[in-house]
């Protein structure tokens, strides 16, 4: 067949201007709504949020392919050409109109996050294709099996269910042998997880491969066992690789990316997507300084990575933070101590007031204006806060330091009144 003919005849032509058209109009929204700026990862995994409806859109269009090629009795007549041969050709235009929409989600990402020039994240884009691909294999089974007029909706609806509902059940596993998840890639200090897109990448090549074989051999008992033994394999493949994987699979990024400055103290490591570094920089060391003068001590080196090490301390900022006082807040947030495992336990937690007011102590201490720390922590808070600060520096240091201790420990009530550590 003709490439002209092939694709003039093509369900994927009629179906292309109205996938285009519900992404940009539809989806628009949601694929840039959570992409963290100049960041490419994050980016390519916004654009994962279009996945499962282009997926259904491919399996439909697969589907009324194949209801067509099996009503016109293709399969039936003597070719020279096996039915793999066949329905090959006749997909590549439908798996080109998904791989199109995708490319189309990915520009409005792509805008929204203002990325340098540089190249999407290929494994996430595989894991895409390849659901795509599996999902337009399966669609024309379908139509294979059911009349066109049928077919084209169930293939429709049971695409977009298996593809998207996944991500909302507790079974963790189960989203990411059909790229769920990716969506949530990334924040700045993260990456996506190898073995999340690997778990995808092979169940999405077992589904291909069983479809394919399905295609070439149709049915009867041996196929099926081998399609059977073959799904069955990938799915514990899968289950093996993203087992101890929770809701979004991600994982610290790198530390070569950073770019630290060396020459001043402390030492103030940024991601490159940072617009404004110098600014960081300097908002950072002079918040670091009203701590060591309240009396906190401030490791030598504050970092953007998602797990610091010893002797750093998380600088919580993202790449377009600018302003002064949220800086201040970036680095005060590093300093806040976490609740003991006895707390996660269910244990008597006495200590959990505290949080707010020292939190707000350490926002203040840092220079975060106050009427940001009393939007962040409440006014109760905020204004303990300011009277704290209107105290000698040995009273504020040994307040925060025993109500610090309180928060580490489930048994001990903390002193939050002023009286209680300045009498």
């Amino acid at each position: 067949m003709l490439l002209r003919t092939m694709i003039r005849s093509s369900a994927a032509t009629v179906l292309l201007p109205l996938l285009v058209a519900f992404v940009l109009l539809a989806l628009s929204n949601d694929l840039s709504a959570w992409v963290t700026p100049h960041y490419w990862p994050s980016a390519t995994g916004s654009a994962a949020f279009a996945q499962p409806f282009v997926s259904a859109a491919c399996a439909a269009a697969a589907a009324w392919e194949g209801a067509r090629l099996t009503k016109g009795r293709v399969f039936d007549q003597t070719s020279v050409r096996g039915p793999v041969a066949i329905a090959v050709p006749v997909l590549l235009p439908v798996l080109l109109m998904g791989v199109i929409g995708i490319l189309v989600a990915l520009v409005i990402t792509a805008a929204a996050a203002d990325v340098p020039l540089g190249l999407p994240e290929a494994g996430i884009l595989a894991a895409i294709i390849a659901m795509l691909a599996a999902n337009t294999l399966v669609g024309f089974i379908v139509g294979r099996v059911l009349p066109g007029v049928l077919a084209a909706p169930v293939a429709l609806v049971g695409s977009f269910f298996a593809t998207a509902y996944p991500a909302s059940w507790n079974v963790m596993w189960l989203r990411y042998l059909v790229g769920g998840g990716l969506s949530n890639c990334c924040s700045v200090d993260t990456s996506i997880d190898a073995k999340a897109l690997a778990a995808t990448l092979t169940f999405a090549a077992a589904v291909s491969c069983a479809a394919l074989l399905l295609i070439h051999r149709r049915g009867g008992t041996a196929t099926l066992c081998m399609v059977f033994v073959l799904l069955s394999a990938s799915v514990g493949i899968s289950w093996s690789l993203t087992r101890d994987l929770g809701a979004e699979p991600l994982q610290p990024r790198d530390t070569a990316a950073l770019i630290c400055d060396d020459g001043a103290r402390p030492a103030v490591c940024l991601w490159p997507e940072v617009e404004d570094p110098e600014t960081v920089r300097k908002a950072s060391r002079a918040a670091a300084a009203r701590l060591e003068q309240a009396g906190v001590q401030i490791p030598p080196t504050l970092t953007m990575a998602a797990r610091p090490g010893p002797q750093t301390l998380k600088l919580g900022i993202g790449p377009t933070t600018s302003e002064e006082g949220d800086i201040a807040g970036g680095v005060a947030s590093g300093l806040l101590p976490e609740p003991p495992p006895c707390a996660f336990a269910g244990a008597p937690y006495p200590a959990a007031v505290a949080a707010g007011p020292l939190s707000a102590w350490l926002y203040t201490t840092a220079g975060m204006p106050a009427d940001s720390v009393a939007g962040r922590f409440g006014p109760e808070d905020a204004a303990m806060a300011q009277q704290l600060t209107k105290l000698p520096a040995s009273q504020q240091i040994a307040w925060y330091k025993k109500n610090r201790e309180a928060l580490g420990k489930c048994s001990t009530p903390p002193p939050l009144r002023i009286a209680q550590v300045t009498r």
